[in-house]
């Protein structure tokens, strides 16, 4: 089951260019993710896997990190939250393999680690694991959740062969990038003010499909980046700055 988790990071998505048509006329809000400063690295205890004292990684804490946000225009009816890692291999082809390196150059796509949306707009916040305060094998329920709506991540599409871990993935569920990979992986906290009180999404919607419903409903839109890697080398370089 680990070695399934440890290749997580590799799986075939189709190539994907977070994009929201409208975001260039949207107003900004200022995010913040407490414990990640803008561009710093993320604390493992929000990550879905952490190094390990023997073999490469494990499982981590899985918590949701504290993010809040400020600045949303008048006209405000509901946020949602997407965290995406734009840095993932879209093949598996060297992922986590003894020996090998997955290349620097490679092309890479997306991977949503957090999909929330109709979040109300009295909400500025969600707390410390509020969304995921544990590693839940099989996947949080998608749906109404504790604030707003779950969508599914992405790592319902990468268990779906494994009996072990198999299930639907709502809300938030960390990072977990390839211990072999040549870069280190962005994970963008991203915040959407919607001029409307609910997507009306419904069932296993995923990331992609909230990116093009919230198409023409974006009033402002804000993001925090964290960083994380688990390649021993990167990890070295790292602390030697």
């Amino acid at each position: 089951m680990l070695a399934r988790v440890a290749g997580l990071c590799g799986t075939a998505l189709a190539a994907a260019v977070f994009l929201v048509p409208n975001a260039a006329m949207a107003a900004v809000l200022k995010v913040t993710v407490e414990d990640v400063a803008n561009g710093k690295t993320i604390p493992g205890q929000y990550a879905f896997c952490v190094p390990a004292q023997q073999g490469h990684v494990t499982f981590g804490s899985d918590k949701n990190p504290k993010v809040s946000w400020s600045g949303a225009p008048k006209g405000t009816k509901s946020y949602a939250v997407i965290v995406v890692d734009p840095d993932v291999p879209p093949v598996p082809t060297d992922v986590n393999k003894e020996s090998k390196t997955v290349p620097r150059m490679l092309k890479r796509t997306n991977f949503f680690h957090w999909v929330l949306v109709d979040i109300p707009a009295t909400v500025t916040a969600i707390d410390q694991g509020a969304d995921s305060d544990k590693l839940t094998p099989h996947g949080k329920p998608p749906g109404p959740a504790p604030v707003g709506v779950r969508g599914v991540n992405d790592y319902t599409k990468w268990f779906a062969g494994d009996e072990a871990m198999k299930g639907e993935y709502g809300g938030y569920d960390g990072p977990c990038p390839p211990w072999n990979d040549a870069i280190v992986h962005h994970y963008h906290f991203k915040v959407f003010a919607l001029d409307l009180p609910s997507l009306k999404l419904s069932g296993t919607f995923d990331g992609r499909e909230v990116v093009k419903a919230m198409k023409s409903h974006i009033l402002a839109q804000g993001e925090s980046v964290g960083t994380y890697v688990l390649n021993p080398t990167l990890m070295k370089a790292g602390a030697a700055k």
